[in-house]
């Protein structure tokens, strides 16, 4: 949804927090940032793009009958004499994303009473999928909102992990008038980078960890942080409460961010601060047992899941869940019913032999070694991996994500992942130049395969990168691919019976 058509409703710039620089007072019909979906009564949203700013569209806007135009300065300059020949209004916004994205939380009015959003390169949709499935459990109509779209009491599909706001707040007037009151979203650092969720009236919010991700979008780690930060700073109001992960080198940080705005802070982690403190953890083949303490009161409890980080990510929910006005006896209780995000150390397939295959989206350094460690405690035997690394993106993690990797995992069998428009075989090369001993198999199928081949009895495979998704980019093309699919016809085809 690029545009909104407001079904004959009319606003006044100043209905939605806006004040003309120039122009007429205009009265607006709908919203859009994409000057093909602009009509008669159009604020039509100017924006700087990595590309291209969006005030090259202006004219084509105003011809199609855009009644006002947002945007930034050096927008209005581009757009001058475009400008000066029309009697749109022109607001003018040091901000112009912000600025739309309260414009568009004015427009739409209606959100869910009750909304959370976690932030962190890793475990956002864990964290949400699980914060939704508690209020599930615990009677609630709830979503989670991110990378694998709208899930849980109403399903919708996105193209983006934090839509831009005209989408993101229409998507949530349709939950609040469909009768959903609990919402858990996924804050991206582009989304909060790119003011998305401003606008968004939060109770909650949770940071997960920080490590390497995004930095061919982002200039350095600093700015990668302060992205994620501004979830505390700026967007999570002063009365919320912030929920942290004080295992994370940078969950200090973030803490003191949060408290530095008002907020209450829940700590979760090991360390002695947290009121979620993890205390011990048992592991076994279909899962763990966790003990845990809340301000002090010892808790033990059975998790259905995989991986010793799911400890974290699950208390991170509880602590949402929390924090929104839950009582924590009856959170706690529905912990044992949890049931894994697809794609995130989902069980795939399970051979004859008792050797399971598991597929996890696991595509940073960080995050493939940290899959890797907590997969080894449910191993007897060998943990082979299969993985790759995508194109057209960061190119500095692609030897780090083969250090970590060969530190970690017994075989190695190194295959594309998404190469996008970069060839495919020199993105291989520089994973192997950190780990040579890695076996090459450039398709993706048939290393899975020589994978699902290797394995013996109490011996482990995980299928690292592309989790749930169903598709691998190759150039411009996307070609149908699920690694949950593959590892079932690899485990069929070797052990002899249909898929």
């Amino acid at each position: 949804m690029g545009e909104h058509d407001g079904n004959g409703r009319t606003e006044t710039l100043a209905g939605l927090g806006l004040t003309a620089a120039q122009g007429r007072e205009a009265r607006i019909t709908n919203l859009a940032v994409d000057s093909r979906q602009v009509r008669p009564g159009t604020l039509f949203a100017a924006l700087p793009g990595v590309r291209v700013h969006g005030a090259t569209f202006v004219q084509t806007a105003l011809e199609q009958g855009a009644t006002a135009i947002l945007t930034d300065r050096d927008g209005a300059a581009l757009a001058a004499d475009a400008l000066a020949a029309s009697d749109a209004a022109l607001i003018v916004a040091e901000d112009p994303r912000q600025t739309l994205a309260y414009a568009a939380a004015l427009w739409f009015e209606h959100q869910p009473g009750t909304i959370t959003a976690t932030t962190g390169t890793n475990g956002k949709t864990s964290v949400a999928t699980f914060t939704r499935q508690i209020w599930q459990a615990l009677g609630e109509e709830a979503v989670n909102l991110g990378t694998t779209g709208v899930e849980g009491a109403y399903r919708a599909p996105l193209r983006h992990t934090t839509p831009e706001p005209i989408t993101l707040h229409a998507m949530l007037a349709e939950l609040d008038a469909s009768g959903i009151t609990h919402v858990a979203m996924e804050a991206s650092s582009h989304g909060l980078a790119q003011r998305r969720l401003d606008g968004v009236r939060l109770t909650a919010a949770a940071f997960t960890n920080f490590s390497q991700d995004h930095l061919d979008y982002h200039a350095d780690f600093d700015e990668y942080f302060m992205a994620k930060a501004g979830l505390f700073d700026r967007v999570l109001p002063e009365d919320a409460i912030a929920v942290i992960n004080i295992d994370d080198p940078r969950g200090a940080d973030m803490a003191l961010i949060a408290e530095s705005r008002g907020q209450d802070v829940l700590r979760v982690g090991q360390g002695d601060t947290a009121a979620l403190r993890i205390l011990g953890q048992r592991f076994d083949v279909t899962g763990q047992d966790l003990r845990f303490s809340w301000n002090g009161a010892v808790r033990q409890v059975r998790l259905n899941l995989i991986g010793g980080f799911q400890a974290a990510n699950v208390l991170a929910a509880a602590g949402l869940v929390i924090a929104c006005g839950e009582d924590p006896a009856r959170v706690f209780d529905t912990l044992t019913d949890l049931v894994t995000v697809p794609g995130r150390m989902q069980l795939a397939a399970t051979r004859d032999n008792g050797a399971a295959v598991f597929v996890d989206y696991a595509h940073t350094p960080d995050a493939l070694a940290t899959a890797l460690s907590n997969l080894r405690p449910h191993v007897m035997g060998r943990l082979i991996v299969v993985y790759g690394a995508g194109g057209d993106r960061d190119r500095g993690k692609r030897p780090l994500m083969g250090a970590e990797a060969a530190k970690y995992a017994d075989v190695r069998i190194v295959t594309d992942d998404n190469p996008r428009t970069e060839t495919p075989a020199e993105i291989r090369a520089q994973i192997l130049d950190a780990d040579p001993d890695a076996i090459e198999v450039g398709d993706r199928a048939e290393a899975i395969l020589r994978g699902v081949d290797m394995l013996q009895p109490g011996d482990a495979l995980l299928i690292a990168g592309k989790g749930h998704e169903t598709g691998q980019t190759v150039g411009d093309d996307v070609f149908p691919f699920d690694d949950v699919e593959q590892a079932s016809v690899a485990v069929a085809a070797l052990d002899g019976y249909p898929a």
